[in-house]
C-alpha cells in the first residue's frame, strides 16, 4: 500500500514537472513572437513617420540612394501579391489533385516513391531551387517568349508554385487519409461512384486540413527570399509577368547589408508590412479552422 502511494505520488510529480516545462517553452515562443512584433514596431514607426504612411504604402518609386530619395514600397507589395496569387493558382491545383490521387487512387508503391520525391522537395534548400531556376528557367523563358531577360515575374511564380507544393500535399494527405472510412463506405453504400465519394464527402470532410495546408503554403510564398531574389530580376518595377521586379522580402535581403540612416529605417518598415502580412494569414487560418469547429 505504501508503495503504490508512493508511486502515485512520484508520478504526480513528474506529471507536475513536465507539465511546467511545457508551460515554459509555450511561454519562451509567446515571448518570442512578442518580442519580434516590439522591436519591428520600434524600428519601423519612425520611417514611416518621417516619410508618410500614404506616400510609403502608395508610392510607387523606390530610390533611397538619389539625390532626392524616393521610399515608396507599393511595386514591392504588389509583386508580392502577385507572385503569392500567381503560385497559388498554379501550385494549389497541382497539390491538390495529388494529394487526393496519393491518398485514394495510387498503388502503394507509386505512393511511396511519390512520397519520398515530395520530401526530399520538402527538405531542398531554396538557394537551390533558385540555383535551378536560373540555369533552367530563366533562359528558358527568354527562349520561349523571346525577351531581353528572362529573370521575371513569371520565373518567380513558377518557382514559388514548385516551393509550396510539398507543404500543400503533405498536410492535404494527411488529411484526406483522416477521414473515417465509414463516411466514404456510406456513400458508396448508396450508390455513389469513388470518385464522386472522394469529391464530394471525403474532400468536404477534410476541407479544414486543406484549408490550413493552403494558408501554409501561403505563409512560405510570401516569406521567401533567397530564390525570388535570384529569378526574379530583382529590380523595384512596378509588377508585370514579363518585367524584372523586387519582393518586399528580397528588397530587405538585398539592401539590409549596406543600408544606413533612413533608408536602413525604410527597410525595417518594409519588415515590419511584411511581418502585418504574415499575421494576417495566421488570422486567416484560425479563422478557417474556428469556422469549421463552429459549423
Amino acid at each position: 500500500m505504501e508503495m503504490k502511494k508512493n508511486t502515485r505520488s512520484w508520478q504526480k510529480h513528474m506529471e507536475q514537472v513536465v507539465y511546467g516545462i511545457f508551460l515554459l517553452l509555450g511561454l519562451i515562443t509567446i515571448g518570442c513572437v512578442l518580442l519580434i512584433t516590439v522591436y519591428l514596431v520600434i524600428s519601423g514607426i519612425p520611417a514611416i513617420r518621417q516619410i508618410g504612411l500614404v506616400e510609403f504604402l502608395f508610392g510607387d518609386t523606390w530610390k533611397p540612394t538619389a539625390a532626392e530619395p524616393s521610399y515608396g514600397i507599393l511595386p514591392f507589395i504588389l509583386t508580392s501579391v502577385y507572385g503569392t496569387a500567381g503560385a497559388i493558382v498554379l501550385g494549389v491545383p497541382i497539390g491538390f489533385f495529388t494529394a487526393v490521387y496519393l491518398a485514394k487512387m495510387a498503388p502503394r508503391k507509386i505512393k511511396l516513391v511519390v512520397e519520398q520525391a515530395v520530401s526530399m522537395l520538402a527538405g531542398i534548400p531554396s538557394v537551390v531551387y533558385g540555383l535551378v531556376g536560373m540555369m533552367v528557367l530563366v533562359p528558358g523563358i527568354r527562349e520561349l517568349f523571346d525577351l531581353s531577360d528572362g529573370a521575371c515575374l513569371l520565373a518567380a511564380i513558377v518557382v514559388l508554385a514548385v516551393m509550396i507544393l510539398p507543404s500543400i500535399i503533405k498536410m492535404s494527405v494527411t488529411a484526406l487519409e483522416a477521414v473515417p472510412k465509414e463516411y466514404e463506405d456510406a456513400s458508396l453504400a448508396l450508390g455513389a461512384t469513388p470518385e464522386e465519394t472522394w469529391f464530394r464527402v471525403s474532400v468536404p470532410a477534410a476541407k479544414s486540413g486543406i484549408a490550413a495546408a493552403v494558408v501554409l503554403g501561403v505563409g512560405r510564398a510570401i516569406g521567401e527570399a533567397m530564390a525570388v531574389m535570384m529569378v526574379s530580376g530583382n529590380v523595384a518595377n512596378m509588377p508585370g509577368l514579363f518585367e524584372s521586379v523586387r519582393f518586399l522580402t528580397t528588397a530587405v535581403a538585398s539592401e539590409m547589408g549596406y543600408a544606413s540612416g533612413l533608408q536602413r529605417q525604410a527597410l525595417f518598415s518594409v519588415a515590419l508590412v511584411l511581418f502585418v502580412f504574415i499575421m494576417l494569414i495566421n488570422a486567416a487560418l484560425n479563422y478557417f479552422l474556428k469556422g469549421d469547429r463552429k459549423s
